[in-house]
């Protein structure tokens, strides 16, 4: 078994590497070929979260599990909020083959979902970014979305406005504008990225126009939220596991308020094989509900480990 610690994986896996990992892996849940595991999740109290993420990926050959989570109070002690770790094993023997660092994991396949979903969803002519979270993988996924898109400028709210120069930052490093808006301005945008942990709903219905893409990323558990259910019910909805995103994930509140049926959501890896057209028209809203499955977890760890065996590193113990 080979551990490979987090100060290892920004020189292993890139966010190239990331969005060819994760497109292959829903490629692969809508071919039949991979499968999620039941996700465990338990609330520890004071909004701390933590759970297991596992899946088989028989064409990529993984086997494993996530293990982590959301603790609120992390910030202030210099470390961040999301914490994990990917335990990989043989799927032919069970025998453990690693254990890797999933904190930058955890960003880099949440960023590499959200951007296939704008590659894939968005209008091409989408020019205006909005950014609805300023948090720590509010940075990732807008260096990711621009990587798949020109765009012209980009604006920005969080609940908390000092955290905006961070990201605005990152707008700068691209070479785009930057503007703090209040979310009523959210209707100028094309496409929106919403990266929060909030238990309510942020971005209302009337603040999207039509034709706008929304990347809903951070509503990962029953309560979470982040848009109100009129506005997932007005959009064409597609996610990375149909029944993480009724149940866990944004989803959650529309069907669980009747304005719509699991039936609805289509997984994303319908549109890579080229089983779903995707996007319609370009006045059609369309929604990626991100929840993040633990094949994802799988695929860009088995790029850490497949990276690290080639230039020998971390460290080999015995299973």
């Amino acid at each position: 078994m080979r551990i490979i610690p987090e100060a290892l994986i920004a020189d292993l896996v890139s966010p190239e590497d990331a969005f060819s990992a994760v497109e292959a892996c829903f490629a692969a849940m809508a071919r039949g070929e991979a499968y999620n595991f039941p996700v465990v999740r338990e609330a520890l109290g004071e909004g701390r979260q933590y759970g297991f993420k596992s899946g088989l990926d028989r064409a990529g050959g993984s086997l494993g599990v996530k293990a982590g989570g959301y603790f609120p109070g992390n910030a202030a002690k210099g470390i961040i909020n999301h914490q994990s770790t990917v335990f990989l094993f043989d799927p032919e023997t069970g025998q453990p083959t690693a254990m890797v660092g999933g904190g930058l994991l955890t960003a880099l396949r949440t960023a590499a979902a959200s951007a296939l979903s704008i590659d894939r969803l968005a209008r091409k002519d989408a020019r205006v970014l909005g950014m609805v979270g300023a948090g720590h993988q509010a940075g990732f996924q807008l260096r990711a979305a621009a990587k798949v898109r020109r765009f012209d400028r980009v604006i920005a709210w969080n609940l908390h406005p000092e955290m905006l120069p961070k990201l605005g930052e990152v707008a700068a490093e691209l070479g785009l504008p930057f503007e703090a808006v209040p979310l009523e301005r959210m209707v100028e945008a094309d496409v929106i990225v919403t990266i929060t942990s909030s238990p309510a709903a942020s971005l209302m219905s009337a603040h999207v126009k039509d034709g706008t893409h929304l990347a809903c990323m951070g509503t990962d558990t029953v309560g979470k939220q982040e848009v109100e259910p009129a506005l997932t019910a007005r959009a064409t909805v597609f996610t990375d596991e149909v029944a993480q995103s009724a149940t866990i994930g944004e989803a959650q509140h529309a069907v669980g308020s009747g304005l719509m049926t699991a039936a609805e959501i289509t997984p994303i890896g319908e549109v890579l094989i080229g089983r779903h057209p995707g996007r319609r028209s370009d006045q059609e809203i369309t929604l990626f509900d991100g929840t993040g499955v633990g094949l994802q977890d799988l695929a860009v760890a088995g790029v850490a480990l497949a990276r690290a065996r080639e230039r020998g590193l971390g460290v080999v113990v015995e299973p």
